[in-house]
């Protein structure tokens, strides 16, 4: 025997009404089957509004007519596909029904009152109806059918809206009846009989229950239900895209999840199955051949400890608290015996161990009528201090990190509140099952679905996720898109997910929080509208949750610097070649690195000095290493490496200038480069990373130009071809010197022990270690405690839009800071 249970949106249409008589042909054909029915989606919400609209003076004719309208659609989509289907009976059927109905919704009018009865035998209806259209389709395809009535066959105990069958009443009930074995058995979901034979409900959603309950009574083999998803998921799909398909859990694990608000189960349909230990497989109709997710008893899971993360909206935590908690026996008791007497569920629960405070969540929706009884039921220790006034915390959630296999794994808590850390979440109270398979933390309702899924990154995720924005797409940042595109699918192999959700210029932005195309991220630019704000960056990283955002900035903007600040501390990190917030004042300096160490954020910066060469890294190591820094020599300009190389060579000073231009060494205007100012920056920021508190204008800078030579009021080609060729021979004359010496001329910056920074021109000898670097080429030399008297070396090319794309890049992956999956 199998047990087909098939939810409201399996049931909406005749479409999705043909397939499910389509499923339980299929599965009759291995063995017999007994199937229990929802209502049709939208029906119950229709029936339950009918009566509130009643009884509230709201006109309910447009209810009515809705309801009436899926059920007459419904028909007509199956006779129009079915042949033989007795579509007229059934529509008399409906029409009685729904004038049974008019005259009950009159009657609550007329009395301004509905008794639980009455509620309950309107509310079944869409139940009642779907079995009888069920019961045509499949006599119309040849099967034999035998439809148990509910109120008959299942004893309910309890109220008429929520009731609670009695299971070995109800089995021997159902055994009573002679059903033949090859007959389908249809029973509606959601509905049973109390001792009076009087129609009862089983609460909402309980058409789950009534097939675990079905399930139970005949002793099935397996229970199936039958839903629109494909089964039960590490955690809610429309929050985290990223969840995973259970392929099976414990029906422990079950009764937790759906008890903190998995929506696939109904809390009570676990209990049934269990005690019988029916296996139960999660379906989804419009997947029919999907594995599904088993329930049943199963061992623990070594390699996959946690099974899901769920939550509870719309939640509030009630504090009991004074001096008259400590040591008075009986407190906690009298405290949830009155939340009893309420019909108050408490979903959650914790105390201090000072035994001064008592701290519970409920629902919202209940805290008026919780503090009423709590207020009566300690009347006299509120009156005299005892206790302090009752304290209420409302807008909250709880979030549970639910698995068997969290008993024996060690480090998940540390795991789960250092995910929610990173996301700047606040956890107002933190609960343990005693079973040792839940976690939950009460966090503010707005953070639910950012909790969510950096915890499920977290514990779940095998990539790690990087969201870029790119300001600034120059020569540099077009580089650095086409390496993120060919790299993407290499990275994901390395667990590294790394999308670009938004570009911007100093005209437009493009986003998209899922990533933007980048095969056709141009056109995509051109079309934009927008210009970038930091307002519109933030509403996209809060709007849509997103993990782990990057700015990268590209562009040489004062303008950007200035908003770095800003970025860190609304949860970005910084990727930069832009040097102008490094060399702002020592205060915006010092600011920067203390919200980025007060947001957890990180301000990576390593192609400020060296383009493509780890310079700031290995600085940084090496300080943190104890080692200190005695004198510092390097080239610090690609393109200053190329003009001078090339003045060894015999070129002069304009036409190498040219050159370098050319070959996209230097900046737009080169006199950029020739003032020495680019150099200076860079030695600025070594000299602070290594602690000296210095101002750009510290820096004591040796021009290439003469002073006497007026460049400011030429253009670039003018300054080119007419004003730098009038010093060439001031430099040749300087090469001629150099070269009778056994020398070369380099332009270098220099850091002394005492903080004394420069950049000049030098005639250095072949002992040197920046003697032999040209063509573009950066070199660093550090001597330091531990590297003397041979520094130590960092060369490579210092210029270039692919060199420097690249050390943004290997930045921005530095961004991924914890590991996943590690247990």
């Amino acid at each position: 025997m199998r047990v087909l249970k098939f939810g409201g949106t399996s049931v909406a249409d005749a479409k999705h009404f043909l397939y499910v008589a389509d499923i339980i042909e299929q599965k009759k054909r291995q063995e017999q089957v007994a199937v229990v029915l929802s209502a049709p989606a939208k029906i119950t919400n229709h029936l339950v509004n009918m009566v509130e609209y009643t009884l509230n003076g709201i006109n309910i004719e447009s209810n009515i007519n809705d309801a009436e309208r899926i059920f007459i659609e419904l028909l007509n989509g199956i006779a129009h596909v079915q042949p033989g289907f007795n579509d007229v009976a059934l529509r008399n059927i409906v029409q009685k029904e729904f004038f049974k109905l008019k005259q009950l919704l009159y009657g609550i009018a007329l009395l301004q009152y509905c008794p639980d009865r009455v509620h309950a035998t309107i509310i079944c209806l869409g139940e009642k109806l779907a079995i009888a259209f069920m019961e045509e389709l499949l006599i119309a395809r040849g099967c034999n059918v035998t439809v148990v009535n509910p109120v008959d066959k299942l004893l309910a105990q309890g109220g008429y809206l929520e009731s609670t069958v009695n299971i070995p009443e109800s089995t021997w009930r159902i055994r009573r009846s002679s059903i033949p074995n090859d007959h389908i058995i249809l029973m509606a979901g959601f509905t049973a009989g109390n001792e009076k034979s009087e129609l009862v409900v089983l609460g909402r959603n309980g058409s789950d229950y009534s097939a675990a309950v079905l399930a139970a009574c005949l002793r099935a083999n397996y229970c199936e239900i039958w839903t629109d998803v494909d089964g039960v998921y590490t955690c809610d799909p429309r929050k985290v895209p990223e969840a995973q398909l259970l392929k099976s859990i414990s029906y422990q694990e079950a009764m937790e999840l759906s008890y903190f608000g998995a929506k696939v189960l109904h809390p009570r349909t676990i209990s049934p199955i269990a005690q019988f230990k029916i296996p139960c497989l999660i379906k989804n109709t419009n997947n029919p051949n999907g594995p599904g997710t088993l329930i049943s008893h199963i061992e623990v899971d070594e390699a996959n400890p946690v099974k899901g993360i769920t939550h509870l909206n719309n939640m509030a935590m009630i504090n009991v608290s004074g001096p008259g908690m400590q040591g008075m026996l009986g407190m906690a008791a009298r405290i949830f015996a009155s939340i009893s007497r309420a019909g108050i569920s408490v979903v959650l629960i914790t105390q201090s161990s000072s035994e001064y405070s008592i701290s519970f969540c409920i629902s919202q929706s209940d805290v008026l009528n919780a503090c009423k009884v709590l207020e009566e039921e300690f009347h006299l220790e509120l009156k005299n201090g005892l206790l302090e006034p009752i304290d209420v915390i409302k807008d909250l959630a709880i979030i549970s990190v639910i698995g068997d296999g969290m008993r024996t794994q060690r480090g998940l808590s540390a795991k789960l509140f250092s995910a929610l850390a990173s996301a700047k979440i606040n956890i107002i109270a933190i609960a343990q099952g005693s079973s040792e398979r839940s976690i939950s933390v009460v966090v503010e309702d707005h953070m639910t679905t950012m909790g969510i899924r950096v915890a499920h990154n977290m514990l779940f995720n095998i990539n790690q996720i990087i969201e870029v924005f790119i300001i600034g797409i120059g020569g540099v940042g077009q580089a650095l898109i086409d390496q993120i595109h060919r790299q993407q699918k290499w990275l994901k192999n390395q667990n590294i997910e790394i999308c670009i959700c938004g570009l911007a210029n100093s005209r437009v932005s493009l986003t998209n929080a899922n990533g933007i195309n980048l095969d056709n991220w141009r056109t995509e630019l051109i079309q934009g509208k927008e210009k970038f704000h930091l307002e519109s960056l933030v509403n996209l990283v809060q709007k849509n949750h997103l993990l782990n955002p990057v700015i990268v900035d590209c562009t040489n903007s004062l303008s950007i610097a200035k908003q770095y600040a800003d970025f860190l501390a609304n949860g970005f990190h910084i990727v930069t070649s832009n040097k102008k917030a490094n060399t702002a004042s020592m205060t915006y300096y010092q600011k920067i690195r203390m919200i980025a160490k007060k947001s957890r954020k990180k301000f990576l910066y390593d192609t400020n000095v060296g383009a493509g060469l780890p310079v700031i890294e290995n600085l940084q190591n090496l300080l943190n290493a104890g080692d200190e820094l005695i004198q510092f020599s390097g080239i610090l300009s690609g393109s200053l490496s190329f003009i001078f190389g090339k003045l060894d060579e015999g070129m002069s000073l304009s036409e190498a200038t040219i050159a370098a231009r050319i070959h996209g060494y230097t900046e737009p205007d080169p006199r950029d480069d020739l003032s020495g100012k680019d150099v200076a920056r860079k030695l600025l920021i070594l000299a602070r990373e290594v602690g000296y508190e210095l101002e750009l204008q510290d820096i004591h800078i040796e021009s290439i130009l003469p002073e006497d030579l007026n460049v400011t009021e030429k253009k670039v080609e003018d300054f080119l071809l007419k004003q730098l060729p009038t010093i060439d021979h001031i430099f040749d004359t300087k090469i001629r010197n150099a070269h009778k010496e056994g020398k070369v001329l380099r332009y270098i910056g220099e850091i002394r022990n005492n903080g004394c920074c420069k950049v000049t021109i030098k005639s250095l000898d072949k002992t040197h270690p920046l003697f032999s670097v040209k063509d573009g080429e950066n070199a660093l030399a550090f001597y330091t405690r531990y590297y003397q008297p041979i520094p130590l070396v960092l060369r490579g090319y210092g210029a270039g839009h692919n060199v420097t794309a690249a050390g943004i890049f290997a930045d921005i992956l530095r961004t991924v800071t914890w590991k996943t999956r590690d247990y």
